[in-house]
């Protein structure tokens, strides 16, 4: 077996020929010496002027014997008996922890305040039809998390952090296409991951572990400054650690912790809108108006760029506001994803196939407490309330979307119109310009025209504008011990994931969850 590194051209890439005919010229050989090729990485580059797709294939030449599959073992161990570890949320974070502990001879033990995910779709579908939120169950609570309506983008720059293709394995194994192996951006698609996220509750039970729907963790037990447990709406389960992995919108276990007297930071996060752009549109800017669009799959982008604020305060540190593009959809939508009554948020999702006629993102602004006039602990969790609040009045006290058109927000001029939009709901025509806090929309101006130097027509009439993409990451941080990954005050409690403030996606949050298990292993290991 060989591994080439090489360009294809779509066509070269995805008609079987000529593929062989481009890796024989490279390696110097005869087509006839190509026993088979298989694509083992790859990505697609549209810096150039011919959009390429850079891979890594593996060639075996005629004579060489098809390497055998090695016997798969089950990596879990059978944990009905073993020391419970309680895991709060099953998101990302929870679910990757929860499995690791099976692999590591431990019970883990899920409190999920939300329902099951067959369920959970339900609840949803009333946002939109019934206009009200279920606090438990919504597009970020309930069995997987924000990420199972996410698209499941599976793109972490956190390689450090742990083995990347082991979460990748994980899903593989779980249902997910074998594919997402291969991809330098690999996605599964939200109408792909209830079944998988389904698949990996099957394997924790099966090997012991438990779980506990509907319940809500209102306390921790803490004896001598350890964690002995918690207090849920449905009694207590005792523990000797807990993995925190609640989610960057469990805002009541912030207030926990503030009423216990228990350590906690306010950290930076970012505020903004989603854009929404026809997905032709972006292709074409993408592609460059080749004629492969038929060979390539939705196009996507990553922005980002440095600007000056109009916050005096901001200016004064020299510090300029990062504005980027977040969570961006290809054929995708937008949906609302507020976790209560009262409040506008929007989030974009897109299914396996990314079919939608819409492309969106969010571009959000960095928020720091230079920001902000106070500066406590809940100073930026009370600044994204106030936005989310103004944004739900905005739109009639309903979750119907605050929306203008691009090209009127540039110039600070309501919109006559709006465009057709991908929204899961309506659209209320509002000027953002206005609603927005000032530094957003100063920051949001200059990021689009710098977006719009980069990617040639990215500020059109056809791109709307809606409100606000609030959640981008938790505006406040549960500490924890660097080595240890343990509470500064709470011995045996874990903070773990985005909404400890730790990570920022499905595959990093994924990767802490992994760690935090493996510390709380050596913790039962070291008592013993």
């Amino acid at each position: 077996m060989k591994i080439v590194d090489i360009d294809l051209s779509p066509e070269q890439y995805h008609l079987q020929e000529q593929r062989r005919q481009a890796v024989a010229r490279a390696m110097g050989l005869a087509e006839s010496d190509i026993a088979g090729i298989d694509v083992v990485r790859r990505s697609i580059d549209c810096r150039r002027r011919n959009v390429m797709y850079h891979t890594t294939l593996s060639v075996r030449l005629q004579g060489e014997a098809e390497p055998m599959a090695a016997p798969v073992a089950d990596p879990y161990r059978d944990c009905h008996d073993a020391p419970p570890v309680v895991i709060v949320g099953a998101g990302p974070a929870g679910l990757f922890a929860a499995l690791k502990a099976l692999q590591l001879g431990l019970k883990p033990v899920i409190v999920e305040r939300g329902k099951p995910v067959s369920e959970r779709k339900y609840d949803i579908a009333a946002i939109t039809r019934q206009k009200h939120v279920n606090p438990d169950s919504n597009w970020c609570f309930g069995e997987g998390g924000a990420g199972t309506y996410s698209d499941g983008k599976l793109y972490t720059r956190s390689t450090k952090r742990g083995d990347v293709g082991a979460v990748l394995r994980t899903f593989v194994a779980h249902g997910a296409a074998p594919d997402i192996m291969l991809d330098a951006h690999a996605h599964i698609g939200t109408d792909r991951l209830s079944a998988i996220i389904a698949s990996m509750r099957n394997t924790i039970e099966m090997h012991g572990g438990e779980y506990h729907f509907n319940t809500r963790v209102v306390d921790l037990v803490v004896s001598d400054g350890a964690v002995k447990g918690v207090v849920t709406t449905g009694g207590t389960i005792d523990a000797q650690a807990v993995v925190l992995a609640t989610g960057h919108s469990a805002r009541d276990i912030y207030q926990l912790f503030h009423r216990r007297g228990w350590l906690l930071e306010a950290k930076p996060f970012a505020l903004g809108v989603r854009v929404e752009h026809p997905q032709e549109l972006i292709n074409e800017i993408q592609y460059h108006g080749s004629g492969y669009s038929r060979l390539l799959p939705a196009a996507a982008y990553s922005l980002t760029t440095q600007v000056y604020s109009s916050n005096h305060a901001v200016r004064q540190t020299g510090n300029p506001h990062g504005v980027f593009s977040f969570c961006m959809c290809p054929g995708g939508v937008i949906v609302p994803a507020a976790t209560a009554d009262g409040q506008q948020v929007v989030n974009g999702m897109s299914n396996s196939r990314r079919n939608s006629p819409f492309a969106n993102s969010g571009i959000a602004v960095t928020v720091g407490l230079d920001d902000v006039a106070e500066k406590d602990v809940f100073a930026l969790l009370r600044f994204q309330q106030e936005v989310e609040a103004r944004m739900f009045h905005a739109a009639g006290d309903t979750v119907d979307a605050p929306s203008q058109r691009l090209t009127d927000f540039l110039r600070r001029r309501p919109s006559g119109t709006l465009n057709k939009s991908g929204y899961m709901g309506q659209c209320v025509n509002s000027p953002l310009h206005e609603l927005l806090p000032k530094f957003v929309v100063d920051a949001l101006i200059q990021g689009f025209k710098d977006f719009d130097r980069k990617m040639h027509g990215f500020v059109t009439e056809q791109a709307s504008l809606l409100a606000v993409e609030s959640r981008t990451s938790s505006p406040v941080r549960i500490p924890r011990d660097r080595l240890t990954l343990q509470h500064p005050q709470l011995q045996g409690l874990y903070p773990c994931g985005e909404g400890a403030g730790y990570a920022g996606g499905i595959v990093s949050s994924a990767l802490d969850g992994m760690r935090c298990m493996e510390e709380c292993a050596k913790r039962f290991e070291s008592s013993r």
